[in-house]
Order: structure tokens, then C-alpha cells, then sequence
């Protein structure tokens, strides 16, 4: 011990031995390069008093500055975090003094962290990745790098909403010349817009496609349906567990990857408006996941600080990609940030809230109640804008807000579907609906419509085959839609439009995603 403390002395005054010694060279050094230019810019009386009757004493301070800066500011070891002198090569009192510190090891290290996690590929939902028979367990990279693979293979490579470096890239692209937007717009070759002619009335052409989740269907009820915001694929998500993405071709459709959640069956499943997430609810959990697809991974969400409610099922994403809006008990709603997914706010309408729906400006929030009302949120402030009665109503059940924010559709206990104006919504307590629907004979459970406003799709899951597709704005409904003497829809439980309304699936009680082609519309 007497040894230890000696040398760890002796460490000490050779430090502070070198330091001082260090200090003085520097102040040596800095004194002398001051001095030497001042001589190499000093200047006879004579020309310095003509420089200053031609330029002022600002040449004298222009002057100061620059030396100044030439010679820079002493530096004080302690700013220099250690290093005494600027030389790379040290001097033997200074290797000493180095050497006599120790470098400390870690106070523990934790096994768990140190060994890979093992993943079971014996698994139902792994068993396709498995290469060999080998390959029972794997570790959670080589997992990662195999669903990579898969994912490539079936979008015959890395699609651009999946680059990051490619984003990026068209980024800074796009920040650095707003031509270069008119030199992509010519060099694209896809379709820009539908057809010009309007959708007509009476008879939608369509074509019934193989099921979007044909090489991966569902065990029983399929709870979620929906198209990627800007790949061509589709989502399914149902009681079985599993999350799972398929490529749309309308052919084969094929299978890129499927996670499961253990433990979890879905109540509803939602891509983030960029597309780079999922986020999924269960039927009875106060938690919900979030399915990170860039990074591979599945993050639990146990609790959200500041919400008290039991379970967590219902919630809808806002369109600019900001919020999440969770249905809590006793009609609380409940704003979060869809960054953190921490809380913002909370708001409350009269009763029980059953349904709820962002405007496509992110601005507004439709909330509809049990009771019948529609709450009209403003976004920013959480202030109630406005509050009108479903004419009718019994009790809410489903609602949404059309694309160009023109129309409000409102479906109810009875089955009637109101469609309202939002210009009328937004002024009037009790307003007259444009259109009554009255086709379905069972609780309105989904409405939904398509991107170009030209469609209203109505279904309920209380009765097979009950699903209606409405032209708007003559307000008819399509007659060849669905097709009679023909049981194939069974119980609608989600239904989605692709993002240009060339398809149109159906998520049914049989574990199926019934996939339509739209012949109007001429992109995916």
C-alpha cells in the first residue's frame, strides 16, 4: 500500500512539473511571435502618420485584429483537456507521468448484453425463412438480414421508400434547385392523374383478383386491411396474431414478410402516413406495438404516461404524419405525438366516443358519439369548434371524412349512412344530410372513401355480403356490387382503397383480404 501511494505521488509532481514547464514555452513562444510581427508590420513615423491621414484609425484597429488573430489567444491547459503540448512527440517526463495512470476497468459486465438473443425458427410464421433444416435457431441479426432478403427478392430489390440513402439524396436534391422538380416530373414515366373522364354511374367495371393474403392467409377473423401510402403494397392484420405485408400485382400477390406478436391478437393495425411503421392495437391490452419496418424491429408501447384507461383499441393517424389519436373510455380522446408517442392532450365529448377521423389537412378532428353527436375538434388549439346531431341517429358507429374535405359520412346502429356537406356541419346544430343510405339493414361498422372522392364504400359486420359501393355525386349505388347468388364477402370487417383507386380489398371474418381491380382508374 505504502508503494502504491508513492508512486501515485510521484505521478502527481511530475505532472504538474510538466505542466508548468509547458505553460512557460507556450507564453515563451507566444511573446516572441507577437513581437516578431509587430517588427515584420511596424512602420517609420512618416508612414504611419501618412496611412493615418489617408485611412483613419480604423486601419490601426483593422491592424490590431489581424495580429491578434495571427497570434491567437493563450490557451490554458485546462482548456486543452489534457494535452500539454501541440507536438505529437512527448518528452520522457511526460511518458512517465502518462504511464503512471491506470485505465479503469468496467465495475461489472452484464452476460445478457454481451450474448446474441436467439430467435426459435421452428416457429410457424419463420418456418419459410429457414434455408436449411440447420437453421433451427438464429440470431436476431442474422434474423434481420434474412427478412432483408425476402423483402428484396419480392420487390425485386430496394424499393425508393425504403433507401434512406436515396431519400436523402432527392432531398438535398430537391433543396438545391426547385428546377430540378420540372426535369423529374419529364423524366417519369408513370401516370400522373386518372383518367379525365369522371367515374359514370350505374355500373362500376371492376375485376375480382386473387386475395391480397392469398400466400399467407389469416387463422379466422381479419381485423385490418390496408394499402402502403406509397409502395405498391398491402397490409393484413387479424385475431391471429400476426402482422403481415404482400406485394399488390393483382396476380399473385406475393408475400414479402409476416411478424407475429405473441400473445396479442390484433384489435386494428395502421400504417404511419409515411409508411415507414406500423402501429397495432389488441382486443384487450392497455399496450400497443409499433413495427419499425426500416429497422427490422417491434417496439412495445406498455403505457402512455397520463392515460388511465384499461384497454387501448381504437385510434386513428393523421394524415401530415403528426398525431395519433387514441378512443379512450368515457368519451376521452386522446392526442399523441406520433413521434414519441407521448401525450399532448386529452380531450372529452358528451357520452362515449365509438368513432373519429382526421380532415386531410391534419387540422380538424371528427369525433362521433355514442349518443349520436359529432364533435367537431379543432387540432392545434383542442378546442371544440362545433358540435351537430346525426339526424336519426341512435347511437354512432362509424365516420369519415372524404379527401378533399367535402364531404362527411356518418354511419349509425340503424344501418343508415348520412352523408353531409362540411360546410353545412360547420354552421348548423341540426343539418340536413345530401344523402340518407339506406341499403344496409345492419349496424354501419365502416365507411370509408376513396382518394378521388368518387366513391363511398358502406359495409356492416353483423350480416354476410353487406357492402355497398356509392357513386358521388349522383348518389346512387353501383348495381353490379357485390355480386349476387354468389356468397363470397362473408362478414366485412376493414375495407381500403389503394392510394390512386385502382384497387379495392375487402378484409373478411374467413381470414381472407378480397382484392378488387377498378378499370377507371388507371394506376395503382
Amino acid at each position: 500500500m505504502g508503494g502504491s501511494r508513492k508512486k501515485k505521488k510521484v505521478a502527481k509532481q511530475l505532472q504538474r512539473l510538466a505542466e508548468e514547464e509547458a505553460a512557460a514555452l507556450e507564453a515563451e513562444e507566444v511573446e516572441q511571435r507577437g513581437r516578431h510581427l509587430q517588427a515584420l508590420s511596424g512602420a517609420t513615423g512618416a508612414e504611419r502618420e501618412l496611412e493615418e491621414l489617408l485611412f483613419g484609425d480604423c486601419l490601426a484597429a483593422e491592424e490590431g485584429e489581424l495580429l491578434q488573430r495571427l497570434a491567437g489567444p493563450p490557451r490554458r491547459a485546462a482548456e486543452d483537456g489534457g494535452s500539454l503540448l501541440r507536438d505529437s512527440s512527448d518528452s520522457e517526463v511526460e511518458n512517465e507521468a502518462k504511464s503512471a495512470f491506470v485505465s479503469k476497468a468496467p465495475a461489472w459486465v452484464d452476460e445478457d448484453d454481451e450474448a446474441e438473443e436467439k430467435v426459435d425458427m421452428t416457429h410457424r410464421y419463420r418456418r419459410d425463412l429457414m434455408k436449411s433444416d440447420a437453421e433451427k435457431i438464429l440470431t436476431k441479426k442474422k434474423l434481420k438480414i434474412r427478412l432483408e432478403e425476402q423483402f428484396q427478392r419480392a420487390m425485386g430489390g430496394v424499393p425508393a421508400w425504403a433507401d434512406r440513402e436515396y431519400r436523402k439524396k432527392s432531398k438535398r436534391t430537391r433543396s438545391d434547385s426547385g428546377s430540378d422538380d420540372d426535369d423529374d416530373l419529364l423524366c417519369r414515366t408513370g401516370n400522373f392523374i386518372t383518367t379525365s373522364e369522371s367515374l359514370p354511374r350505374g355500373i362500376l367495371e371492376m375485376k375480382s383478383c386473387l386475395p391480397a393474403n392469398q400466400e399467407r392467409l389469416a387463422e379466422g377473423k381479419l381485423s385490418t386491411v390496408q394499402f402502403h401510402p406509397s409502395a405498391q403494397v398491402v397490409m393484413t392484420a387479424g385475431r391471429d396474431r400476426s402482422v403481415s405485408l404482400f406485394q399488390v400485382d393483382g396476380i399473385r400477390n406475393p408475400k414479402i414478410q409476416s411478424i407475429y406478436l405473441e400473445s396479442f391478437p390484433i384489435y386494428k393495425a395502421c400504417f404511419s402516413a409515411d409508411g415507414e411503421q406500423v402501429i397495432a392495437t389488441g382486443t384487450h391490452h392497455k399496450m400497443f406495438y409499433v413495427y419499425d419496418m426500416m429497422g427490422g424491429s417491434i417496439i412495445p408501447v406498455h403505457q402512455v404516461r397520463g392515460m388511465e384507461d384499461k384497454f387501448v383499441k381504437n385510434f386513428e393517424v393523421s394524415p401530415d404524419g403528426s398525431f395519433m389519436l387514441l378512443t379512450g373510455t368515457s368519451g376521452y380522446l386522446h392526442l399523441l405525438s406520433m413521434k414519441t408517442k407521448e401525450l399532448i392532450s386529452t380531450m372529452k365529448v358528451n357520452g362515449r366516443s365509438t368513432a373519429s377521423a382526421f380532415t386531410s389537412d391534419s387540422s380538424k378532428v371528427y369525433s362521433y358519439s355514442k349518443e349520436g353527436e359529432v364533435f367537431i375538434w379543432d387540432v392545434r388549439s383542442r378546442k371544440c369548434l362545433h358540435k351537430f346531431e346525426d339526424e336519426g341517429s341512435l347511437e354512432g358507429k362509424s365516420i369519415a371524412v372524404s379527401k378533399n374535405n367535402q364531404y362527411v359520412a356518418c354511419g349509425s346502429v340503424s344501418g343508415v349512412v348520412n352523408l353531409y356537406t362540411t360546410d353545412v356541419c360547420l354552421k348548423e346544430n341540426n343539418p340536413k344530410p345530401v344523402k340518407a343510405i339506406m341499403n344496409l339493414v345492419t349496424s354501419a361498422t365502416s365507411v370509408t372513401f376513396n382518394p378521388t372522392t368518387e366513391i363511398l364504400a358502406v359495409a356492416s359486420n353483423e350480416a354476410d355480403e353487406a357492402v355497398k359501393l356509392i357513386h358521388i355525386p349522383s348518389y346512387t349505388v353501383f348495381s353490379n356490387f357485390p355480386v349476387f347468388r354468389r356468397k363470397q364477402i362473408y362478414l366485412t370487417q376493414s375495407m381500403d382503397f389503394s392510394p390512386r383507386s385502382g384497387f379495392f380489398s375487402i378484409a373478411n371474418n374467413k381470414g381472407k383480404a378480397l382484392l378488387y381491380r377498378l378499370k377507371h382508374y388507371s394506376d395503382f
